[in-house]
């Protein structure tokens, strides 16, 4: 640490480069600073550091270690923790989580050693270093950031969390176990902050959530007392109810409850299907030889949907492929609003059915293909829906929202089905087949710049050969980092022999097998500091690549 005070006074008011000397490793009294990486200038990316301490010598307890989700658990309340310490640094950042805990680079752990990994903006004046405060953020403040993280974290908090995360973890067995897709707990909170803001919201008049009692059901857990709450079934499940009552709301909690949440989120307990996939319509993406036939066939001018590919999709084709897209990347549940939809894609009544007849409609509506998703290809539904009252005929289950209370209306929903018959006609002829798996060329996922590859720009772009990958309707993509680990996927992909004969599937399978033996640091382009990646599901992997512009499907 000594050698490191007089190396950065000896370099007060040099030019900026010569920071690159403070390169290496350095011993400070608990721990060692590793110094990976220095920025060629004051506006280049900050520079990255490592503090490591030996495990042994921290107050972590071995049976806070035992559980598979530990070392996840523990990072990521660690870099919490070390958030927090460093909010009055101006200087040195740490990635940082938000509601959802995730599998992420920022802090590592192994049976040995507890590491932290830091970006510093080291100072300058113009481009003159200025060595006293370059001393000051490194030989003061980051260490008493990092030791009050490391040894002066509240225990009993991250007892709670550990324990919190195994009682998530008996949640979702049991939910496999019943044969449930989701899970929502009594006295959940669901409503958030805002619109750009992830967290519950506490002002105001705000209702928690309580199980319909048709559909309340109790799980044991290991922490605790058992655990109440609403248990959504495998089939299509139909959510009803007025404007602004709670519909969307609801839906937008299952769709972030295929991530486990931090204690005090309010949607601890909220839990859905791992695999599950929010759907809806976006116009203009890239669509690359998709079947979506069991949605959209007869094409005008003969123009065949069984591979379809276009560069500017419509509402309807998107929503189709992304469907399909879906399935093909293994998940069970999709998730659809009716007001993020294409009208057409959702619905077709019997006038519309009269005045243009079928032979020349091309879509076959979701209405008429949600039931055999289910039963044909085991694949759930659960559907939000304001007007379009015939989907009360192919629901298992009926919930309306009225004033934030939940209410099973499964019962009244089949006697309007019964006294107000639909006279709409059923437009699905052939059984659903599931998609085949497609292959693609990886020389299409290659960058034009080796040096350069994929790299995220925010939570929804990635760039890519110069051009934007929008991921902007990828819903359940909820951190930068994961935007990060996806560009860095890619970039992996790229790197792998062209002549591959894996399907997409079959690449991501595989990419993500050694990313479970190796950890998500092998994705990373700075060798020694990762630590700023975090683990997103393969299913958002699998829905970035479908919108690459460059790729090319072989078959």
């Amino acid at each position: 640490m000594k050698n490191l005070q007089a190396q950065l006074k000896r370099m007060d008011q040099k030019g900026y480069k010569a920071y690159k000397d403070i390169t290496g490793s350095y011993s400070f009294p608990s721990f060692t600073l590793f110094v990976d990486h220095i920025q060629a200038d004051p506006y280049a990316p900050p520079s990255r550091l490592r503090v490591r301490y030996d495990l042994q010598k921290l107050p972590l307890q071995k049976e806070w270690l035992q559980h598979s989700f530990s070392a996840e658990v523990i990072g990521d309340f660690l870099a919490r923790g070390l958030k927090r310490a460093l909010t009055s640094s101006r200087a040195l950042t740490v990635d940082a989580p938000g509601q959802e805990i995730l599998a992420r680079t920022a802090v590592a752990i192994t049976d040995q050693f507890l590491e932290f990994r830091l970006s510093v903006s080291l100072p300058a004046a113009g481009r003159k270093i200025l060595g006293k405060q370059a001393s000051q953020v490194l030989t003061a403040d980051l260490p008493k950031a990092c030791d009050q993280t490391a040894f002066q974290f509240n225990q009993e908090d991250l007892v709670a969390q550990l324990e919190c995360t195994a009682n998530q973890f008996a949640i979702r067995k049991a939910m496999t176990e019943n044969g449930w897709v989701g899970f929502v707990a009594n006295s959940s909170i669901l409503p958030r902050v805002s619109g750009v803001s992830n967290k519950p919201l506490a002002t105001g008049k705000v209702v928690s959530f309580q199980a319909p009692k048709e559909r309340e059901r109790t799980v044991t857990v290991p922490y605790g007392e058992p655990i109440k709450g609403m248990a959504i079934e495998k089939g299509v499940t139909v959510i009803v109810g007025g404007g602004y009552h709670g519909k969307s709301t609801l839906l937008k909690a299952l769709e972030r409850g295929v991530y486990n949440h931090i204690l005090g989120d309010g949607r601890e307990y909220v839990l859905t299907d791992d695999s599950a996939v929010k759907v809806r319509a976006e116009d203009g993406r890239r669509i690359e030889k998709v079947d979506i036939s069991p949605f959209i066939s007869n094409l005008p001018f003969g123009k065949t949907t069984t591979a379809f590919q276009t560069e500017d999709a419509s509402g309807s084709t998107s929503q189709a492929a992304s469907i399909i897209e879906a399935i093909e990347a293994k998940a069970t549940t999709l998730l659809l609003d009716e007001d993020t939809s294409a009208t057409n894609f959702m619905i077709r009544d019997a006038r519309m059915q009269r005045l243009v007849h079928k032979d020349k409609e091309p879509i076959t509506p979701f209405i008429d293909q949600v039931r055999p998703l289910s039963t044909e290809l085991g694949v759930s539904t659960v559907l939000v829906v304001g007007g379009a009252g015939d989907y009360l005929d192919v629901a298992d289950t009926v919930l309306m929202l009225d004033e934030y209370s939940v209410f099973d209306v499964t019962a009244q929903a089949g006697v309007v089905a019964e006294e107000i018959q639909t006279t709409r006609t059923k437009e699905n002829k052939e059984t659903l087949k599931r998609p085949t798996e497609r292959k693609m060329g990886l020389t299409s996922v290659q960058s034009s710049d080796q040096r350069k590859g994929a790299a995220a720009k925010g939570l929804h772009t990635i760039m890519h050969n110069k051009q934007a990958l929008s991921l902007s309707f990828v819903e359940q993509l909820v951190d930068t980092s994961q935007t990060r680990a996806i560009a860095a996927c890619v970039n992996t992909l790229a790197s792998q022999e062209a002549s591959s004969s894996k399907s997409i599937a079959e690449l991501i399978d595989s990419l993500y097998e050694t990313i479970e033996q190796k950890g998500l640091d092998g994705l990373s382009s700075f060798r020694g500091h990762p630590g700023d990646l975090a683990k997103p599901r393969k299913q958002e992997l699998f829905a970035a690549l479908n919108r690459l512009r460059s790729l090319r499907v072989k078959n």
